[in-house]
């Protein structure tokens, strides 16, 4: 039924996951190491942290169909739609497709939620796939 690898979805997931818990920084010029402060700043928003990067990496890197599939999971474990209108969400996603749509994926709150969701309500399940 899925295009898009089940081990491709697992490690968008992650990074969706990683991604979603990123915090502005709260104080810059902490001079704090990862040592004493338990590797907090890695849950930092900043400019040089690569969890955005990978997670739109991964996006950008699904072909055409595949990034139609993601942007109806996310819209189907969202609860725009039911399992059984599975294909009105394919329909909806491929007409409303555009080059924005690794952006708005990304930028979604709650992605990962989303797309482990929209895979259940499918028969899907992941927890036997291992990251990459």
């Amino acid at each position: 039924m899925l295009t898009i690898p089940l081990d491709t979805l697992a490690f968008i997931i992650a990074k969706a996951r990683e991604y979603g818990v990123e915090v502005s920084p709260v104080d810059e010029d902490t001079g704090s190491n990862p040592t004493d402060d338990g590797s907090l700043d890695i849950l930092e928003a900043t400019p040089d942290n690569p969890s955005r990067r990978e997670l739109l990496g991964a996006i950008r890197a699904l072909n055409e169909d595949e990034l139609v599939e993601l942007l109806a999971l996310t819209w189907l474990g969202r609860g725009d739609y039911a399992a059984e209108e599975w294909p009105a969400a394919l329909e909806q996603a491929r007409e409303r497709r555009d080059r924005r749509e690794p952006d708005y994926l990304a930028g979604t709150p709650l992605l990962a939620d989303y797309l482990e969701e929209a895979l259940s309500q499918l028969g899907y399940a992941l927890e036997d796939l291992e990251v990459p």
